[in-house]
C-alpha cells in the first residue's frame, strides 16, 4: 500500500471516528458521569469492533456478515439496550455536585463495559457505512496486500484509541466545570436525552 493510499485512509477514517455518532455519545456521557474511569475497556470495545468490521470489508466477507440477518438483529438490539441504559443511568443519577456524585459504572467490570461498546459497534449504522459503503472507495480493497492489511490495521488501532481517548479527556475536564447540583442534573438529563436518541437511531436502521 502506497503511504499516500495510507495517509489517505487515515484522515477519513480519522474524521469517520471523530463525527458525532451513538459511540461518540456514548464516550462522552460516560466520561462525563464518571471521568476517565472505566475508559480504556470501553474503548477497546470500540476498537475490536472496527477491526471486525474492517476485516469481513477487506477479505470480501461483507455479503456474509449482511447475510447473517439474525446474529445482526441480535447484537443491534443489544446496542441498543446497552445505551437505553446508559441513558437510564445518566438520567436518574443523583442531583449532586460532580466531585461527589457516585460511580454510574458501579459494579461493571472492565470486561462488561468492553462487550457493551462491542456491541455497540457491531450495530452502528454509521460504523456499517464507513466499512461496508465507503472504505471500497477510499482503499482498493481487491488490490489490498497482506501487508497493507496490516498497516491498517496498526493505523485504526492508533487512530480509534487516539480520537477517543481525546473526547474521554477532555469530557472528564470538563465534568469538573459542573460544580453544583442543579448543573449536574441538566447535563446529566441531557447527555441522557442523547443517548436515548443515539439508540432509537441505532435500533430503527
Amino acid at each position: 500500500m502506497s503511504l499516500y493510499g495510507l495517509l489517505v485512509f487515515c484522515a477519513v477514517y480519522c474524521l469517520a471516528v471523530a463525527s458525532p455518532g451513538p459511540g461518540v455519545a456514548a464516550v462522552i456521557a460516560r466520561s462525563l458521569a464518571n471521568g476517565t474511569r472505566g475508559a480504556p475497556a470501553f474503548i477497546a470495545g470500540f476498537l475490536v469492533g472496527d477491526l471486525i468490521w474492517f476485516a469481513f470489508a477487506a477479505t470480501g466477507l461483507a455479503a456474509l456478515a449482511q447475510s447473517a440477518q439474525a446474529v445482526f438483529v441480535v447484537v443491534k438490539y443489544a446496542g441498543a439496550a446497552y445505551l437505553l441504559f446508559l441513558a437510564y443511568k445518566l438520567w436518574t443519577a443523583p442531583a449532586v455536585a460532580a466531585d461527589q456524585a457516585p460511580d454510574l459504572d458501579r459494579g461493571q467490570k472492565p470486561f462488561q463495559l468492553f462487550l457493551g461498546s462491542l456491541a455497540l459497534t457491531l450495530a452502528n449504522p454509521k460504523t456499517m457505512v464507513f466499512f461496508l459503503a465507503l472504505l471500497p472507495t477510499v482503499v482498493s480493497l481487491e488490490q489490498l496486500t497482506l501487508l497493507g492489511f496490516v498497516e491498517m490495521v496498526v493505523a485504526i488501532s492508533i487512530l480509534l484509541p487516539l480520537t477517543l481517548g481525546a473526547y474521554v479527556l477532555l469530557a472528564a475536564r470538563a465534568r469538573q466545570v459542573f460544580k453544583s447540583a442543579t448543573a449536574v442534573r441538566r447535563i446529566n438529563r441531557g447527555t441522557g436525552a442523547a443517548m436515548a436518541c443515539a439508540a432509537v437511531a441505532v435500533a430503527t436502521r
